[in-house]
């Protein structure tokens, strides 16, 4: 299973870049404003710097801020535009699907957000998305399973055989991570904290400190 960094920080990039653990990058326009940008040009730039700090086979889904038609096809251009590693990210709306339908028929890759239902999931794939992006945690803040979510959707992709991937979005904790690595989707996008939080065990901390206890007892 792949890891996406859900961040438009850059600082955050390089961190996760530092593990070994990064396969790509997801942004919001909520997260592109915490940075330090004012204008849609120095948006595109911080695109661009994300886009240089990853691998060939790593992508950035960079998501448009419009909601009519016209106006998300020009936007999702323009985007696809700033580098190759760009992949439009387009709301689960009746005009966000005719976009990824346009945008598969020109070849532009697209991830399909704000899903929460398996229709959704399988109207974006119809439309030729690349990724969707099921909402596990908000799902759970309502009392629903987000993880059955993820398990319904890739039983009707496996079904009619969608090459459409499912990136698991919302990730609130490492229970999110290990239980779609198990159901075996394509990738998951979290905050770097929650890729940490898979770190942490109380053996293993008893345990080191064991070591280093025993080790400073007996080596002088």
């Amino acid at each position: 299973m792949k890891f996406f960094i859900d961040t438009a920080n850059l600082k955050e990039i390089d961190e996760a870049r530092s593990l070994g653990m990064l396969d790509g990058v997801t942004t919001n326009p909520s997260l592109i404003s915490n940075e330090s940008v004012s204008n849609q040009k120095e948006i595109q730039k911080h695109y661009i710097s994300i886009c240089e700090r990853l691998k060939n086979e790593e992508n950035v889904s960079a998501e448009v801020i419009s909601t009519d038609y016209d106006n998300m096809i020009q936007e999702g251009e323009k985007l696809s535009l700033l580098h190759p590693r760009i992949v439009v990210k387009i709301p689960i709306t009746k005009n966000g699907i005719r976009a990824i339908k346009y945008f598969s028929n020109k070849k532009i890759k697209t991830n399909c957000t704000l899903i929460f239902s398996t229709g959704q999931a399988l109207l974006a794939a119809k439309a030729g998305a690349n990724y969707v992006s099921p909402f596990i945690g908000r799902l759970d803040d309502l009392s629903y399973n987000g993880l059955n979510l993820i398990r319904e959707i890739k039983n009707v992709y496996e079904n009619y055989h969608f090459k459409t991937k499912i990136l698991g979005a919302s990730i609130r904790n490492p229970l999110h991570i290990i239980e779609c690595s198990k159901i075996g989707i394509h990738a998951i996008t979290s905050p770097i904290s929650v890729v940490y939080s898979l770190l942490n065990h109380p053996l293993t901390d008893i345990g080191l400190e064991k070591f280093l206890k025993d080790f400073k007892k007996k080596i002088k």
